[in-house]
């Protein structure tokens, strides 16, 4: 599953956000579902351990000029989740790319 959120931020702006914000990531996920393990491999990759109605899934943000783009390795178990999934993904997104709070 891919889910692009689209900004105007630049790469710069659009890590420092992510890094202040990273503590909502769980709530981007419907009814906080989801217990959420982030590392930076790289200067513009998130990787994810997922851990979600007793599924273990990993995934990764890639930080692009004009988009974020979150992939999660969605098990087939969990595909009729995919919608949802997705809408709360790019609603929850949004927040993240917020600026923070002072």
């Amino acid at each position: 599953m891919q889910v692009a959120i689209p900004h105007q931020l630049g790469r710069e702006e659009t890590r420092r956000r992510l890094r202040a914000n990273m503590h909502k990531m769980p709530g981007s996920f419907p009814a906080g579902m989801a217990k959420v393990t982030t590392t930076w491999p790289s200067e513009d990759q998130i990787a994810m351990a997922i851990e979600a109605v007793g599924q273990h899934l990993t995934g990764r943000i890639d930080i692009e000029d004009s988009q974020v783009l979150l992939t999660v390795d969605l098990p087939p178990a969990l595909s009729f989740m995919e919608p949802i999934l997705v809408g709360a993904i790019k609603q929850g997104g949004q927040k993240m790319l917020e600026p923070p709070a002072a």
